[in-house]
């Protein structure tokens, strides 16, 4: 019998030998080269972390809030696509494993189960993730849908209005399912919206999205939902900066798992530029590359206010369903507990940048000489 994972990285060893290919690829694949998705884990592990003893740290507090809601620790599920791909209750164990581990649940308008039935099997705070659509009508009313289902905000993602090239599903000719949420949409064609790869292939989702969008209709949506609205997709200062004043309460800063375009810098590295030019205006969140509990705290350290992950959420689905997740969340918390008490921190606010170093002392040395 084989042993159980003890970390992340084991879980995806575990995933990989299950999953079929072509939803392996789709999970962990990235855009063209890949060079990004390689580099998130370099820059994530050459941020060091300095250690600080003789601090009172017996009563640990890892809870914070997100948009006013308490939550147990500061790790998010990420709005990703059709967990229908790892585990035949797909969102819905999900939904169950966020609120067993106390956190936030983010559902991605194309789940394999529809918004309603998440929202009905979810046991804590859920939010909802959509896109601007070219049916303004079509936008507002997945909101309501959202707003009367009971999720507490609405994360509008929008660094997806270009269909990408990835690769290794062009290889695969994978095409994904499309979701039972598009089904209600009368002159919908589904036959397209799903996501296809081949270089022929139809738009898929793009078709509906809005590669028109601006600030305007950021500002727009947030005079028309009751729903607090989250951005996802920030890697700019001044993008931060326009989608506070647009309207936004909450930011992710996000590249999409490098999953639309190559080469860009890593979150955790513009991180500081979007909490100084947003100056407190939106709660700023982060996903990218988290893998350990000692990810997350550099990122809080670097002023997130949360982390949330996508790939881990279906490498414990694939591995254990609703149980498989509750332990990598587990891992996390475990982790980040144990760094914060290395590290002098007892609670998540007190997590600082004086926490961190990224030049060795023996450099600093020399370039005094």
């Amino acid at each position: 019998m084989a042993p159980d994972p003890v970390n992340i990285f084991e879980y995806e060893e575990i995933a990989k030998k299950q999953l079929n290919k072509g939803d392996y690829d789709f999970i962990a694949g990235a855009a063209t080269d890949e060079i990004t998705l390689r580099r998130t884990r370099e820059v994530l592990d050459s941020i060091i972390m300095k250690p600080r003893m003789m601090v009172d740290i017996s009563q640990r507090d890892l809870g914070t809030t997100v948009l006013g809601e308490k939550i147990s620790f500061p790790v998010m599920l990420d709005p990703a696509g059709n967990h229908g791909a790892a585990h035949i209750e797909a969102e819905l164990a999900s939904a169950r494993a966020a609120g067993a581990a106390g956190t936030v649940m983010i559902l991605s308008s194309h789940s394999a189960k529809t918004l309603e039935d998440v929202a009905e099997a979810a046991t804590g705070p859920i939010w909802f993730q959509q896109y601007f659509f070219k049916d303004r009508e079509m936008t507002l009313g997945m909101a309501a849908r959202a707003e009367e289902a009971g999720y507490s905000a609405l994360c509008l993602t929008l660094d997806a209005k270009i269909k990408p090239k990835r690769e290794r599903n062009i290889r695969n000719d994978y095409v994904g399912p499309v979701s039972p949420n598009y089904a209600e949409y009368e002159g919908l064609d589904l036959g397209t919206h799903a996501w296809q790869f081949a270089a022929d292939a139809p738009a898929g989702p793009m078709d509906i999205r809005d590669p028109a969008s601006t600030w305007d209709d950021l500002a727009w949506l947030a005079g028309e939902t009751k729903l607090p609205i989250v951005v996802k997709g920030i890697m700019t200062g001044e993008d931060g900066r326009h989608a506070a004043e647009s309207g936004a309460k909450g930011i992710i800063v996000s590249n999409h798992g490098t999953r639309y375009l190559d080469t860009t810098f890593t979150t955790i590295e513009v991180l500081p530029e979007v909490v100084e030019q947003v100056a407190g205006k939106a709660e700023i969140y982060m996903d990218g590359g988290i893998r350990r509990g000692s990810d997350v705290f550099k990122a809080l350290a670097l002023g997130a206010k949360s982390v949330l992950i996508g790939r881990p959420l279906f490498w414990g689905l694939a591995v254990g369903g609703e149980e498989g997740l509750t332990s990598v969340l587990e891992m996390l918390r475990d982790e980040l507990d144990a760094t914060m008490g290395m590290c002098g921190r007892s609670t998540v606010d007190s997590i600082d940048l004086d926490t961190l170093g990224s030049i060795s002392p023996l450099q600093q040395l020399f370039d005094r000489k």
